[in-house]
């Protein structure tokens, strides 16, 4: 919650209290919870008037839906478009990379011998 773990919670709480007494933390905690039932009520409304005012237009879920899914499609093909295919050039790198690797070791070992680790 908001990164604070269980002992921060509980030194917030009770700076809470030593601040404004026992009487008046049930007030607050009330008060808070209508505050956050009054949002939460204002916000259903938004929605539920966005919502009227877009089926009133002709909007529906399901033409929007399909709007963004045509403007999801254009930012797909934009994208291929402009990297090019990257699976094989990352199948490439991947698969190459090892025997680069194997090869310098060989190269390392046919100089100096192998190495001797001490345990």
């Amino acid at each position: 919650m908001f990164g604070i773990g269980g002992g921060e919670l509980v030194f917030i709480l009770f700076i809470v209290l030593m601040l404004f007494g026992s009487d008046k933390v049930p007030e607050i905690a009330r008060t808070m919870g209508k505050a956050m039932a009054q949002l939460k009520n204002a916000t259903n409304d938004i929605k539920s008037e966005i919502q009227k005012g877009a089926e009133a237009n002709g909007l529906d879920a399901n033409s929007l839906n399909s709007i963004t899914g045509n403007i999801n499609a254009q930012i797909n093909d934009a994208k291929t478009n402009l990297l090019g295919d990257t699976t094989n050039l990352t199948s490439n790198l991947l698969g190459d990379t090892p025997t680069e690797i194997d090869k310098v070791k060989e190269d390392i070992d046919s100089i100096s011998g192998p190495v001797k680790r001490q345990m």
